[in-house]
């Protein structure tokens, strides 16, 4: 349910390129929206070959719909030319590869009716429809036992930095800080970081979850996890007070497996056995969690993945950024839209 002709509160924020099955999908999911505000879905066809025009007219009368056509300038940029658009006084940012959960809205109306906050997020969740690789890669990307749950754990709220696939900010904190970079991935973070520059305050709503699909594959995965890792000595570049060495533990847990290994050969098999441990525990969590010996499986696959991928990453990043000085748009073009 939504409401016209009202002060909208809510304008959820979704950046496209190239994939209108993933905002029918999304789209699809709003009708069955909980809600007792006004709100408006602004889509931002980020200069795609594939329309998701048909879609969204599709949609236009059930929902509250604003479609917007530009040229590709990346997801940042189409994120603020959204909310520069936006009637709301509270932006939603959304991945097009996600999934609402009909009471989405109730979550959030209930904790900022006693939280002032000015930015926030929510956890993503597999949903049972995902596929086993996808459930997998999900587990990974969000278990305190790989990440440390950075990407939405109850536990691990204190230093949480909300992500662009699930991310609300003021109207005030938009025009306060100008809004995301031109870096990507990573430009989530850098603007939870200015955000918090400015004093405003940043929430975690646990029960504002999206289900996140993230349509990938091994090699995708590798690769965006490996530029997830050379983003993050630039960022603590930009912002050193959140540099830390927590970030460097893919990097060390990387080389350390490779050395195991080769130790093994010349008789050592103790570390190996540490990393095999760590490993049986992956698989017997993820198992459970998922009620799945398959999933548990893979779960041990996504996880070197995303150590490997992000280790070796932010090893590169490191060396090139921190000891050489060089200037990241000169080394890392492909992480920067003009």
């Amino acid at each position: 349910m939504y409401f016209s002709g009202m002060n909208i509160k809510y304008s959820f924020i979704i950046p496209v390129y190239n994939r209108p099955q993933e905002i029918e999908e999304l789209l699809k999911s709003f009708t069955s929206m909980q809600a007792d505000v006004a709100y408006e879905i602004i889509i931002v066809e980020d200069g795609s070959t594939i329309s998701s025009e048909e879609v969204v007219k599709k949609y236009s009368l059930k929902l509250p719909l604003v479609y917007f056509k530009k040229e590709n300038s990346g997801p940042g940029d189409s994120r603020n030319y959204g909310m520069q658009r936006a009637n709301g006084s509270y932006f939603i940012i959304l991945d097009s590869d996600v999934v609402m959960p009909s009471h989405y809205l109730v979550a959030v109306e209930k904790f900022l009716a006693t939280n002032k906050v000015d930015c926030f997020g929510g956890p993503d969740a597999a949903d049972q429809s995902f596929s086993n690789i996808q459930k997998a890669i999900n587990f990974t990307m969000t278990s305190v036992l790989t990440t440390g749950g950075i990407r939405g754990k109850e536990n691990a709220v204190k230093d949480y930095e909300p992500r662009s696939f699930n991310m609300g900010i003021s109207k005030k904190a938009f025009l306060k800080v100008g809004g995301f970079g031109k870096i990507h991935p990573g430009e989530d973070p850098d603007l939870s970081i200015r955000i918090k520059n400015e004093a405003y305050q940043i929430g975690f709503i646990k029960d504002a979850y999206v289900y996140h699909k993230r349509r990938i594959s091994w090699q995708k995965f590798y690769i965006q996890v490996n530029k997830f890792g050379k983003v993050r000595p630039i960022l603590n570049s930009w912002h050193p007070q959140t540099a830390s060495l927590v970030f460097w533990f893919p990097t060390v847990f990387s080389i350390g497996f490779i050395i195991s290994i080769l130790l093994l050969f010349l008789g050592f098999s103790y570390f190996l056995y540490l990393y095999l441990l760590y490993l049986l525990l992956i698989f017997v969590t993820s198992s459970i969690e998922n009620k799945s010996l398959l999933i548990g499986v893979l779960s041990l696959r996504a996880t070197l993945t995303q150590f490997f991928g992000y280790g070796f990453g932010f090893l590169k990043s490191s060396y090139y950024i921190r000891l050489r000085s060089k200037k990241p748009e000169k080394i890392f073009p492909e992480l920067f839209f003009n």
